[in-house]
């Protein structure tokens, strides 16, 4: 009895390499594009969001200038 609970465990192993094999094996291209499409709206909100972020500077002044 104790022969073929070693037996198993070999057994065992295969099958979780099958399922992590099948996982690590899948089809991902969906997820690619649509994380491309997300930095590419990140990269425009970021265009549209320069321009301000340049007028707030200009009205910033340093410490020097508040006597």
């Amino acid at each position: 009895m104790a022969s073929l609970a070693w037996l198993l465990i070999p057994l065992f192993a295969a099958i979780g390499a099958a399922i992590w094999g099948s996982w690590a094996a899948r089809d991902r291209t969906s997820g690619d594009i649509s994380e491309l499409s997300g930095y590419a709206r990140f990269r425009e909100a970021m265009d549209h969001a320069e321009p301000t972020r340049l007028k707030t500077q200009e009205k910033a002044h340093s410490g020097s200038d508040a006597v």
